[in-house]
């Protein structure tokens, strides 16, 4: 009877030691949340992606601002005086302008004014008066102005925010990933310990039935119980390890503006080394030149443009201020020839100051700031290729840490098949069993463990090398 009990523990065992991988299968298709599909999720609904948009969409507001300042502008101007049936004065001045890239303007004016109390200078031909003209800045202002500069600045903002937000996209997934990431490492764990509570409690049931016939100890018993249930504790511990990261990873799942949550019913994806093979493509050409698109890069440089821009503006403003109007005047709006060197008015206007130190400090502070953001993207650039390198030199060492464990499980799983055949033959013990198993659940978990923290170093590269596709997808 002994032997025979034995026997069933030994082939229940050997054949436990697959439970794993045939959980994993007997998982309906329909209770698996694919990595893919996670992150679909995530980047169709997660509010962040449209707090991206949003980034996107305000750059592209500042620009259409900034393009403002070119629009052609009418400018009507209507003045009246009467009093006791005097009129004292009737003044219609009405422009059209028209701004133009380099400090340019162009102007067509119609001035009508009438009255008792009219200002001599004022005086127009009863049909009034149309002048057309140009006014420009000679030195100050005529290759780089406030208009100007705003344009070009805006137009680096809009650069800015495109890798701001591809920046707070890759983020974004990499975060929802090491959650998707960490939920499967515990599911995992899960059902590693699910599978010896179900060894120790056959061992549980047969110890008692040979105590019953009188075949073993009473003490066994007791050693077969304290096995079971440490092996419950640890199984409740990892449920609820289990739980908590599963309803981590559900932060990132939305739908509609309505928060999602992981049913318990519901896996991850258990092989997802395939999935991330792609990533170990990347040759040291293809990440530099990931690099160098990397958006928190191309979010500097756009930072460099626009201080660069600014810095051009500040310098200009050393110039003197030379502002020249010239107008050509006419009674005659529709004969072009009427509009000639005879009939016109001008003006000038210059302004030097003495001492140009509010210009001279404007100009320091914006040669400071553009060092400051050239230094800062030298530092970012430096730090990134060591992130590249150190997440290689990660995901190296544990494939081969990986490898390695995998032939201790074996091993040990080795141990334990030739400890219960020892067992059969009444040439071992329960507490060597007991002693071999928790040597092979141990060396069980430390494989997930590795095979997850690879994973894990994976999606550590994806984000380095700012890229915003799920390790899997084709990013070229």
């Amino acid at each position: 009877m002994n032997r025979f009990i034995s026997v069933l523990i030994f082939f229940y065992c050997l054949s436990s030691m697959s439970v794993l991988n045939a959980q994993t299968d007997a998982i309906p298709l329909e209770n698996i949340l694919s990595f893919e599909e996670y992150l679909g999720y995530v980047k169709k609904h997660h509010p962040l992606m449209k707090q991206a948009k949003l980034t996107l969409t305000m750059g592209e507001a500042n620009l259409l601002k900034a393009r403002g300042g070119f629009d052609p502008k009418i400018e009507v101007d209507y003045d009246r005086k009467k009093f006791k049936d005097t009129e004292y004065y009737d003044q219609l001045n009405a422009a059209f302008k028209i701004p133009t890239w380099y400090g340019i303007e162009l102007k067509a004016n119609f001035e009508e004014n009438t009255g008792a109390f009219l200002d001599p200078s004022l005086t127009v031909p009863d049909n009034g008066l149309y002048s057309a003209g140009i006014s420009f800045s000679a030195a100050q202002g005529l290759l780089i102005n406030d208009r100007m500069a705003d344009l070009k600045k805006a137009k680096f903002f809009l650069e800015q925010s495109k890798a701001d937000q591809d920046l707070l996209v890759n983020n974004l997934l990499f975060e929802a990933s090491k959650a998707y990431l960490n939920w499967l490492q515990f599911t995992n764990e899960q059902q590693i310990y699910a599978s010896f509570v179900e060894n120790a409690e056959t061992r549980l049931n047969a110890v008692t039935r040979s105590s019953e016939v009188g075949e073993t100890a009473a003490i066994d018993i007791t050693e077969a119980r304290i096995t079971y249930q440490n092996r419950l504790l640890n199984l409740e511990e990892a449920t609820l390890k289990q739980r908590k990261a599963a309803l981590y990873a559900s932060n990132f799942l939305w739908i509609d503006n309505v928060p999602l949550e992981i049913e318990e019913n519901v896996q991850p994806e258990a092989q997802l080394v395939e999935a991330f093979q792609l990533s170990l493509a990347l040759d040291d050409t293809n990440a530099n030149i990931l690099l160098e698109e990397h958006p928190k890069l191309r979010s500097l440089d756009a930072k460099i443009g626009s201080l660069t821009v600014d810095r051009r503006l500040k310098r200009n403003r050393l110039l003197p201020k030379v502002d020249l109007q010239y107008n050509f005047l006419s009674t005659e709006y529709d004969q072009v020839s009427s509009f000639n060197t005879a009939n016109y008015k001008a003006f000038v206007n210059i302004s030097i100051p003495l001492f140009l130190r509010k210009e001279r400090g404007d100009l320091r502070l914006a040669n400071l700031k553009l060092q400051d953001a050239n230094f800062e993207r030298n530092g970012t650039t430096l730090s990134l290729q060591n992130k590249i390198t150190a997440a290689r030199t990660e995901i190296n060492s544990l494939g081969r840490q990986n490898e390695l464990v995998k032939e201790i499980v074996e091993d040990y799983r080795t141990l334990v098949a030739a400890e219960e055949r020892k067992f059969s033959l009444g040439e071992s013990s329960l507490f060597l069993i007991n002693s071999r198993e928790q040597k092979l659940i141990d060396a069980s978990l430390k494989e997930n463990e590795i095979t997850v923290k690879r994973l894990e170093a994976i999606a550590t590269l994806y984000n380095v090398l700012g890229i915003s596709e799920e390790p899997g997808e084709n990013f070229n």
